[in-house]
């Protein structure tokens, strides 16, 4: 039975009911790695406000007939502003439509899901998580790189590369970071892969630590740079990487070359190719 048999079955319960808003994960790109409840949800709204998703696969699933408003973001730019989303959700379920809210990888992680909970909440519309493959651990398996390993990463810690305005996050201590070890799993973090390094570097992270830049991961267009924190910069320029891109810093980013899933062509060679030519 294919996935799209098993969505069909599934019961009405576990789609959007009229007046109610899902907040639903997309995953990180490939749409195999969708969950059947929210395909389920995405073939039964009648209204969809998605983000900028790195695989628009995903949209092929909405039904015909429904109403879909791209309202993405991307690197600080937000062409529909964060309040007039919330205000579109809540005028949607008020008129009485089944809302899905379609968010990449999982809302509740860097997503800003909470926020738009809290306004449904305000506003008194009923919601629903539905919880998405994050970007954080699918994106990196993707490329075959662990982001924990016995021995070498017993904790891994989670940062965004960039603020809502673009710029390096002033809230997360780096020096912290580097002194805690294990693995750095940075969401969007290419356009601000200097300046992390850089403070990385001078809190005690040695130049040698292992990085892979992992751009448009689990998308057939995934490209994965394995570098060093000390070279980094200069290498991820040279490669020349798309976003959006997964930045993994520590000891277990190494391991990366020895567990590489097969692929056709090798896959990921062109990019380093160019990094190190």
């Amino acid at each position: 039975m294919s996935a799209v048999d098993v969505a069909s079955t599934l019961p009405e319960t576990d789609a959007p009911r009229p007046g109610e808003v899902w907040l639903v994960g997309a995953g990180p790109g490939d749409p195999g790695l969708l969950t059947l409840r929210a395909a389920e949800a995405l073939r039964r709204a009648d209204l969809v406000l998605h983000d900028a998703l790195p695989g628009r696969g995903v949209l092929r699933l909405i039904r015909a007939g429904a109403t879909v408003v791209n309202v993405g973001k991307r690197k600080g730019q937000a062409p529909v502003p964060q309040a007039a989303i919330n205000r579109r959700l809540v005028e949607g379920a008020r008129a009485g439509f089944r809302v899905v809210r379609l968010k990449g990888g999982d809302p509740f992680l860097f997503g800003r899901g909470g926020e738009e909970a809290l306004a449904l909440n305000a506003a008194g519309i009923p919601w629903r998580l539905v919880p998405g493959v994050s970007a954080g651990t699918a994106v990196p398996g993707a490329a075959g790189v662990p982001l924990t390993h016995r021995g070498i990463a017993s904790a891994v810690t989670f940062v965004t590369g960039h603020d809502e305005a673009g710029g390096l996050p002033g809230a997360v201590d780096w020096d912290a970071l580097a002194r805690l070890g294990g693995t750095i799993a940075a969401f969007m973090a290419l356009s601000r892969l200097d300046e992390i390094a850089l403070r990385l570097l001078a809190a005690g992270r040695a130049p040698e630590t292992p990085v892979a830049v992992i751009a448009q991961g689990s998308t057939a267009a995934q490209a994965t740079l394995r570098t060093t924190l000390g070279g980094c910069t200069l290498a991820a320029r040279r490669a020349g990487l798309p976003g959006p891109a997964m930045v993994v810093i520590g000891e277990a980013a190494g391991l990366a070359a020895g567990l590489l899933p097969a692929a056709a062509d090798g896959a990921d060679v062109p990019a380093e190719r160019r990094a190190h030519a």
